[in-house]
């Protein structure tokens, strides 16, 4: 009889034990939630700037080749022929 009840005792320290380790594993697994949320959201935030940054520099490298830079001039005619077709269409569109 006191072999059974060693037993039981055993089992239920294991339980408990088991238990803990369950608790343990569901905080780290919340905090590495947490951490991943906030690293979705860094990478968010620094692809948004990337971009802004990206137009920007878009935009400065068309002020400079307005500005006589020799570097770019191409894609700045490309740009502003463009863009004149695009008022000629608009034009083209309020006559009619």
């Amino acid at each position: 009889m006191s072999g059974l009840s060693e037993i039981v005792d055993s089992l239920e320290i294991k339980f408990s034990k088991l238990v803990q380790k369950l608790d343990s594993l569901e905080n780290t697994n919340q905090e590495l939630r947490n951490e991943l949320l906030k690293s979705e959201s860094t990478i968010n935030r620094q692809t948004e700037e990337i971009q802004v940054l990206k137009n920007q520099y878009e935009t400065l490298k068309m002020t400079n080749s307005l500005l006589g830079s020799d570097e770019n001039k191409r894609e700045t005619k490309l740009k502003i022929n463009s863009l004149i077709r695009e008022i000629d269409y608009c034009i083209a569109q309020l006559s009619d």
